[in-house]
Parts: structure tokens; sequence; C-alpha cells
């Protein structure tokens, strides 16, 4: 049955919910709808798409307090995200953070089709509010062979949209334990097309540890318009102003006696606290996107962006001063023709970036610079030519062949030296060009399965600052990453199409792997590490496990009449990783590493939550993270201990006049484990663990009109 109501729209929850005793006007279940991907520059639905792709959209990212990007990317099965300090993460896709003490190495970043990943192979993803994004497609794998150097994937970062027409506004603010205040702000304004968008996030926080304090403000204004039907021009601005501190490592027993604690001062080495520990830093990234459509085959789509930062690092022994300029472009030439009657689809393009940085490193006395150390600039040019060719086969296969080319030139001048060693200041790292190619082969059963398979090569040289660490030695010696990865993977939908899998296995073989060390000044220094074999499986499961619609018919006092229906609906998901990996032929000093587990990788990762909506907008999202224990140095004689985690966040979602209210509050950590989150991997003296915070609760509300 249905209901008539002369009311305002405000009060349709409330209606709804006192006639519970009705039967619902309609029961049934409804399929998944399909998601597109660009994967490998495709553009094509997911069950196409010959490769591992997860993939987050903005509801994925609401199930979450918004303070951090952890929780919403750990639900990926094979992506690990980790914070050693409040906002200062590192990730890792299939594979270990082994070389990533701190940042992002080894995997490519895209921000609204623009370069993140800057040119020396850093990726700066504190500058991000999780806030503001829309949406995040992680590619699994080396990707080279369309997106550069890399042997772990590719990530491909969007941000928010209006959701119609019209022009609309919203805030919203969160509080929560340990100092924890949010304040967003948003405008945007939609035509048919195209729209603009402006947002700001303010997000500080006091910190669990001591010296973990945070403050970081961000702004963004995007837009897209169509000058012609054929054409499409986009522009994007970010600016990020970021200030936290550092906690440092604990040993074990620092961590169990007080896993609050900021790392105290020795004999030989000061404490952060003393030291004021932190990261500062001003970072502004203006793009553009341009794609014009020729024919109805034939299509260009170009990119242009300049990025710029200014950074201040004090740490326990240095204070670095760094000013970084950037900028590049890529290009995609797309076209669409038949081949025997069967669709080929081809594209070819490049992308450059370079840049340059202005590094000047200084005695840190208590958080100010002391006299100058080394003053060194930095210039950075890297490189790709690539292209591919997607066939389709008869008996529903299709073929995917590509191939790219990269460069990559350091040119390192110590200006300090230059007056002592006029021959001698600069140094000039070319690394050798490499081919990587990609093989791939889809064959699809209908909407039930499709089964893929592939080979693909990757390559991944040092970053700058793995060429240069903070000690101010220049690794002459260092090598690239070079690995083959075989895969064979199979997702689909079950069950009247409700629920859908994907699973996948892949064997990765990898040389020249680079692995870390922390000395006792807490400086970070690179080696090779021989080989390493990466195997591994992933299943992910999600979908609808109950659905009940129930359709109220209002008439308003204005005279328009209108249908809303409310939900009751279960959805689930469950996620979860294998990881075996080992090192191969490993031998530093007088010590035979070979066989070892490689460090800083569980072999187990699960992830499972659910979304419960109630028709009068009531909701509530419970998430368990499980991470099984893993070694800490390359010896594997210590371990931290592996953990569950459980958090939940609830609210109620609803009109109330001219306003759409979002009503929320929640908690991380409920069972109050006493676990790292970030550990510094091989830590000189034991000092492993990175704290994460205790039992927190937060709660908030957002507005829009």
């Amino acid at each position: 049955m249905s209901y008539r109501l002369a009311a305002p729209l405000w009060l349709l929850p409330i209606a709804a919910f006192a006639q519970t005793t009705a039967p619902p006007d309609t029961a049934r279940t409804v399929a998944l709808p399909e998601a597109t991907v660009a994967g490998y520059g495709q553009q094509l639905p997911l069950r196409r798409t010959a490769a591992a792709v997860a993939t987050l959209d903005r509801a994925d990212f609401e199930r979450f307090p918004n303070n951090a990007l952890t929780q919403a990317v750990n639900t990926l099965p094979g992506v690990r995200l980790e914070e050693r300090a409040t906002a200062s993460y590192r990730l890792s896709v299939r594979g270990s953070t082994l070389r990533s003490p701190f940042g992002v190495r080894n995997t490519k970043v895209y921000y609204q089709g623009l370069p993140f990943t800057e040119a020396s192979g850093s990726t700066p993803l504190n500058l991000l509010d999780p806030g503001l994004l829309g949406g995040l497609e992680v590619i699994k794998g080396p990707a080279a062979s369309v997106y550069g150097a890399g042997t772990g994937g590719a990530i491909l970062l969007t941000g928010r949209r209006p959701a119609a027409p019209g022009t609309h506004v919203s805030a919203g603010f969160t509080a929560g334990s340990y100092g924890l205040r949010r304040t967003t702000a948003a405008v945007e304004a939609a035509t048919a097309t195209g729209y603009v968008r402006a947002a700001y996030a303010r997000q500080t926080l006091d910190g669990y540890r001591q010296q973990s304090a945070l403050r970081r403000d961000v702004l963004t204004l995007d837009g897209e318009w169509q000058p012609t039907e054929r054409q499409t021009l986009s522009l994007h601005a970010l600016y990020t102003d970021i200030d936290y501190q550092l906690p440092g490592g604990l040993t074990r027993a620092q961590f169990e006696a007080d896993p609050r604690q900021a790392r105290p001062s020795t004999a030989t080495a000061p404490g952060t606290v003393a030291q004021r520990a932190s990261y500062a830093s001003q970072t502004g990234l203006l793009g553009a996107n341009h794609a014009v459509r020729f024919t109805e085959r034939l299509q260009l789509r170009s990119t242009l962006y300049l990025n710029g930062s200014r950074i201040n690092t004090p740490f326990l022994i240095d204070f670095e001063r760094n000013t970084l300029l950037g900028g590049g472009g890529r290009t995609v030439l797309s076209y669409r023709t038949a081949l025997a009657g069967r669709t080929l689809r081809l594209q070819a393009g490049t992308e450059v970036q370079t840049g340059f940085k202005s590094a000047r490193n200084y005695q840190n006395r208590a958080g100010q610079p002391g006299p100058l150390r080394y003053d060194d600039e930095i210039r950075t040019l890297t490189g790709f030519v690539f292209a591919q060719a997607d066939y389709e086969l008869p008996a529903e296969l299709l073929l995917t062949v590509g191939a790219s080319y990269n460069r990559l030139r350091y040119r390192i001048s110590r200006l300090s030296d230059a007056a002592t060693n006029p021959t001698g200041y600069a140094l000039s790292r070319d690394f050798r060009p490499q081919v990587s190619p990609r093989v791939a082969l889809l064959r699809e059963f209908g909407p039930g399965l499709s089964v893929y398979g592939s080979v693909s090569t990757g390559f991944s040289p040092p970053t700058e600052e793995e060429i240069r660490p903070s000690d101010g030695s220049i690794n002459r010696a260092l090598q690239a990453e070079r690995a083959t990865s075989f895969e064979l993977g199979a997702r689909g939908q079950l069950w009247q199409q409700r629920l859908r899998y994907d699973v996948a296995f892949y064997d990765q073989r990898q040389r020249q792997s680079i692995t870390t060390r922390t000395t006792d000044l807490g400086t970070q220094l690179f080696l090779n590490a021989g080989t390493t074999r990466q195997r591994g499986a992933e299943a992910a499961l999600s979908g609808l496990i109950w659905q009940e619609v129930q359709t109220v018919s209002a008439d308003f006092r204005d005279g328009s009449y209108k249908q809303v229906h409310f939900e009751n609906s279960v959805r689930a998901f469950v996620s979860y990783a294998y990881n075996h990996y080992r090192f191969g032929s490993y031998l530093r000093a007088d010590q035979d590493f070979s066989g070892n587990r490689l460090t800083g990788t569980a072999p187990h990762t699960l992830t499972a939550g659910l979304d419960v909506r109630q028709r009068c907008g009531f909701y509530l999202s419970p998430t368990v993270n499980h991470q099984a224990r893993l070694p800490l140095n390359d010896a594997n004689t210590a371990y931290a201990a592996g953990y569950w985690t459980f958090g939940s966040r609830g609210g109620w979602r609803g009109t109330l006049g001219p306003l759409t209210l979002d009503v929320f509050g929640g908690g991380e950590n409920l069972s109050n484990r006493r676990y790292s989150l970030g550990n510094d991997l091989n830590g000189f003296g034991g000092r492993y663990f990175q704290p994460a915070a205790a039992r927190n609760w937060y709660a908030g509300i957002r507005a829009s009109f």
C-alpha cells in the first residue's frame, strides 16, 4: 500500500517511522550497479578489465571519521596504508614498506588526472584531506606500460563533484578524542555542461603521543566545462599548509611501559621533544586537463601541471629547509577501429616530469637552524612513452598488449663544496633506459564470471631521498628495482547479481630490491638487497545481503506530488590478503638473510564490515581489521605482534526543511588494543615501534542545502 501525506518533506522520515506496522509497498532485490574503471586507460567495465583493480567511492570514505586515509584504504585487499606519526603516511601495494620509512615509494599516484607523484618518485599523501576525495582506484602490480616507473602499481584519485545541477553549500564539524577538531566547507554550482566547486578543510589534533600534534589546512578549487560538444576542459588547484610533530620510534621496553611517550634523549642522541622534531610545508598544485574528440573514433587527452613546495623539517640532528618547483605534462591519443570485424582500441602517449629542489641542511638547535652543513641543488628529469592495444577476439576474449620506454636522470650540485672542490661538486645519475611490456588476456563467461591472466614487468629507480639521504651522503651505488609479475584473477557476481567477488593470485620476482636501515641519529640509509619473491592471493566479497524498499506518496502544500522511497538494507564486505614474501639471495656484511621473510610484510590481513541502513535515515557501519605479526628487521629476530581492531560509525541522515543533514558519531580501536601501525623497520637499537592511538571517540554534523 502507499501513504498519501499532506506534510512538508522534512516530516517524511517521522511519518514513515510512525507507520512501521504497515506492510511495505515493495520488497525486492536490486542488482549491484556495474562499475566503470580507468584501468590501463581503457575506461571499461570492471568485468572487462584484465587487471587487479580495487576502488573506493565517496560512501566508502564516509564510513569513517575522515580524519585519516588509513581506515578506508586498508579495506582494500593487497593495499596497506600506515601512519607512523599523525599524517605521516606510507603506502604499499602488493609489497612491503621496506624502502618507505616515510612517504610513498614504488607506486605512481595521480590526483584529478594530474601526476601527484613528484619527478623524484616520492608522493606526499599527507597533503590530501579524506573529506575532499570522491574516489580512489588502485591498479595493482607493475603499471609501467601506461603509468611509468613503479613495480607496486598506480593509484588514481578524484575529487568530489556535484551530485545534481544547481547551487549547493555544505559545512561540517567534527570533534573527538585527543583534541581532534575538523571543520569543512564547500560551495558548488553545476549545470548541464559543467561545474565549479571550492572546498576547504581544517584539521587540528593534540595527538595521542607526546610531540604528535597536527594542524592541516587544505583548499581545493575544481572546475569543468564543455566549450563545445566535442571538447572538455577542466582546471584543478590544490593548496595545503600542514604542520605536524614527529614523536619518533620507541624500543619494545619503552612501548610496553608507556606508548604515549616520544623518543627520549640518550647519552648519544637527543630526543624528539628536546629537538622539537616536526614537519611543516606549504604546497600548491595547479593543473589542467583537456580532452577533444575529433571523431567518434579519435580522441586526444592532454594534461599540464605546475607544483611548488616549501618544507622545513627539524629532526634529531639536522634541520632541513627545502624548496621544490616542478611541472610536467601528459598526452594520450586514442583510436578505435575494427579489424576483421572485431573492435580494436589503440592508445599511445607520453609523460614528462621535471623538478628542481634547493636543499639546505643545518644543525638542529632545539628546533632552530644552526650552522650550515651542506647546500645542494637537485635537478630531476623523468619521462616515458607508451603504446597499448586492446583487441576483442572471438569467444568473448579480450587481448591487451602494451609497453613503455622509461628514462630518469638526477643532477646533484653541492654548492657548499664548489669553492673547495670546483671539479667534483656536481654528480649525475642516469638510470639505464628500461622497456616495460605487459600482456593480458581476459575471457568473459557472462555477468557471473570473467577470468584473466597477465604477465607484466616494471622498474622502480631510487627516489631522490634514497640517493641523497638526510646525513648528506650521496649514494652512488644504489640501483633501480626491476620486477616481473605473473597474475591470474577472476571476478563476477553471485546470488542473483547481489554479491560481487574478486580474487587474484600473483607471483612477482624482483631484482635489486631496496632495503633500509636506521642510524642512531635517525638517518635512513638505503641499499640493494639482492632478489625477493613476492607471492600472494587476494580476495574481496561485497554486496547486498538484504533490502526492503518502502514507497511513500506525499502531497505537498504547494500542490506538488512526489514519491519518496525509504530503504531498510544490510550490505556487507570482506577483504583478505595472503602474502608469502621471501628474500632470495641476500648477503649483507657477514650476515646471510637469504630465505628470510620480507621485512615489514604481514602474511595475513583481513578487513570486514557491515552497512546497516534504516528507512528513517538511521545507519550503522561497524568494521573489524586484522593484521598478523610481521618481522621488524631483515634478520627476522624481532617481530611486531599481530592485532585485531574494531571501530564503528553510526548516525542519522535525512532532511530537515531545506537542509540535508548527517549527524554522526563513532569510535576507533574500541577494544583498546595496543599496537604499532607504522613500524620503523631495521631501526637502530631496536627502536621499531610507532604506537597507534588507543580507544578514541568522535562526533560531528554535516549540513548542506
